[in-house]
């Protein structure tokens, strides 16, 4: 009997020691200031800034090597891709580009860094992950603007927004594999894959429409458009009226901006239900309406519970509970906070 309890014991000790990673995964988001030349970094676990990665004049995006080491950064001051290791905040080289650098992407596999050129005509410059060194530049017909990748690493998507196109390129051939033409230039996209990693739904934001558009991504074609409610409204956009996006990491939701609104509009997948609204930040100006924080891009903690947006007109990044839908914190950062992006610390 004791001998059977012992085991049983053993055994119950091992599931806690295995699922504790699980249930413990640590995050850090990294935050481009891209009015400045620095990137905040934020710990998922306490909603703080723990690092500040400095020297990179108008930063646009961080994206990161499957192991954590390597922060790769582009920016549009320089044609150059720079990588930081992410442990001091140094950078260790600078990649030169074929332009001016806009979105970039790195494939889960660690193989290739896909940045988007925003240099008339327009091109997505291929980087080798190893060499560090750019391979290919994938001429396209207008100026790029973002890009994701499929979970398997076997495809990417780039949008254009003077294009009204959103390409796909083969990641096991280097090379466009065709074009989705719109009647709306293309902003945001977010990639929704399937438990293999391929794609299933491509979301893409657009600049004239105030929600999102659904994309079956193997056949690449339109499911369906949604419009953010028609209210909350008045506050001023500043462009693209709904700019930011991202599906939770678990699947099961899909939170999107509206700069109208100031508030980020949460959605189930897949039947695009509405699940609610959080407010975001509000400026109060004396003598005059308040001034929305002019929401700019959506990232989430690991485990899906937590919803980032950046506020880049307040300085700051919102920190939302995505089960009640409340704000938890609001964290300063540096100037004009554009993308956003999560790390999933090893």
């Amino acid at each position: 009997m004791k001998r059977m309890i012992r085991k049983r014991y053993v055994c119950l000790l091992a599931l806690i020691v295995f699922a504790t990673p699980l249930a413990a995964q640590r995050g850090q988001v990294f935050v481009a200031n891209k009015a400045g030349t620095t990137v905040s970094v934020i710990d998922t676990a306490t909603n703080k800034v723990v690092q500040t990665i400095e020297g990179i004049e108008v930063p646009e995006a961080a994206r990161f090597s499957p192991d954590g080491k390597w922060v790769y950064v582009t920016q549009s001051a320089e044609n150059f891709l720079n990588v930081v290791e992410r442990a001091t905040g140094k950078i260790t080289k600078r990649i030169p580009l074929s332009g001016h650098a806009n979105d970039m992407a790195a494939t889960p596999d660690g193989k290739y860094v896909l940045v988007c050129i925003a240099t008339t005509p327009g091109a997505v410059d291929i980087i080798d992950a190893a060499s560090m060194t750019k391979i290919k530049s994938i001429p396209m017909k207008a100026r790029m603007h973002d890009i994701v990748v499929t979970g398997d690493s076997k495809w990417a998507v780039g949008g254009s927004p003077a294009g009204q196109f959103a390409a796909f390129f083969n990641l096991d051939t280097l090379e466009l594999d065709g074009m989705m033409e719109f009647d709306m230039g293309i902003m945001p996209l977010a990639m929704e894959n399937n438990p293999d990693g391929s794609g299933n739904r491509l979301y893409v934001q657009m600049n004239r429409l105030n929600g999102f558009t659904a994309i079956d991504f193997k056949n690449r074609k339109e499911i369906r458009r949604i419009e953010h409610p028609k209210e909350p409204t008045g506050f001023a956009s500043g462009g693209a009226p709904s700019h930011g996006m991202e599906v939770a990491p678990d699947k099961k939701s899909i939170w999107v901006n509206s700069r109208p609104a100031n508030a980020i509009f949460a959605y189930s997948i897949p039947d695009f239900k509405l699940l609610g609204r959080v407010d975001l930040p509000k400026l109060q100006v004396p003598g005059q309406p308040p001034r929305g924080s002019r929401p700019n891009w959506v990232t989430f903690s690991p485990d899906s519970k937590t919803v980032y947006v950046a506020n880049r007109g307040m300085r700051s990044v919102t920190a939302i509970n995505a089960t009640t839908m409340q704000t938890i914190a609001v964290i300063p950062v540096g100037e004009a906070p554009d993308r956003v992006s999560t790390l999933v610390l090893p």
